[in-house]
């Protein structure tokens, strides 16, 4: 994995209001970042979300905009003075989640997404299905066109078992969520791909990745509450891709 970078907000530029989420436009001391608020909506967990499918996305071939941890300090300077983004500002200070801002990247269209490779279709809607991702549907598929290529981008509703650890049984990482997904018509080789899916995420490349969690998204008090928090993600994401894997039925 790419080292963990810290850059240190320097202008707010603009909100992308979006219901809960405000992703802010951030210039940084590395550049432009397009900046998840751990303030927002679903607090850290949504940067958990976001941090624990991109990692997944890089390891098994698809593309997410670079990532960075975004430190927020008090003072920053806003050209939006909007006092419900202030506020939430303020509660964002300290460690946020950056993403490289693609400029001129265009959000697909209905006609773009008729044109999605198949292949990359049935890629894309696997990992949507893996992690319980809600989000890419037809009318907000969250996928970008930047430099030929297709990116993918929001992924802070994923992983909902987060949010009741004590409803977690052992049958949870076996469920199904269905998925009205944006690329159900072209995700036609979910057979073919999953098993070559799944072989690129053995149990060491889970641990590895949510190891890398920044302690600052996780719910923990201590080190040993900590160890035990990520190696319960690990142990979800791994149950989910033991087979026979139940999850791509989601699509069908």
């Amino acid at each position: 994995m790419e080292p963990l970078v810290e850059h240190r907000a320097r202008v707010l530029e603009q909100a992308l209001r979006r219901g809960s989420s405000w992703p802010v436009v951030l210039s940084t001391t590395g550049g432009r970042y397009l900046t998840k608020l751990r303030g927002a909506g679903q607090g850290t967990a949504a940067l958990v979300s976001e941090w624990i499918v991109a990692g997944l996305a890089d390891r098994i071939g698809l593309r997410v905009p670079r990532r960075a941890l975004i430190r927020i300090d008090a003072g920053i300077e806003r050209r939006d003075r909007d006092q419900e983004l202030a506020d939430l500002i303020a509660a964002s200070h300290g460690e946020n989640l950056g993403f490289e801002w693609l400029e001129h990247a265009r959000e697909l269209d209905a006609a773009a997404l008729a044109g999605v490779d198949e292949d990359l279709a049935s890629r894309i809607a696997w990992l949507d299905a893996l992690v319980e991702n809600v989000d890419r549907t037809p009318k907000n598929p969250n996928l970008l066109l930047h430099g030929g290529q297709i990116w993918l981008i929001d992924h802070g509703a994923a992983l909902p078992f987060q949010y009741d650890w004590s409803g977690l049984s052992e049958d949870t990482p076996h469920e199904t969520l269905k998925l009205d997904h944006a690329l159900r018509s072209r995700a036609t080789r979910l057979a073919e791909v999953d098993a070559e899916l799944a072989a690129k995420l053995p149990r060491d490349a889970l641990h590895e990745l949510v190891d890398s969690i920044p302690a600052s998204f996780l719910d923990a008090t201590n080190a040993d509450a900590l160890f035990r928090l990520r190696r319960a993600y690990a142990a979800y994401l791994w149950k989910r891709l033991k087979p026979p894997r139940t999850f791509p039925s989601a699509l069908s």
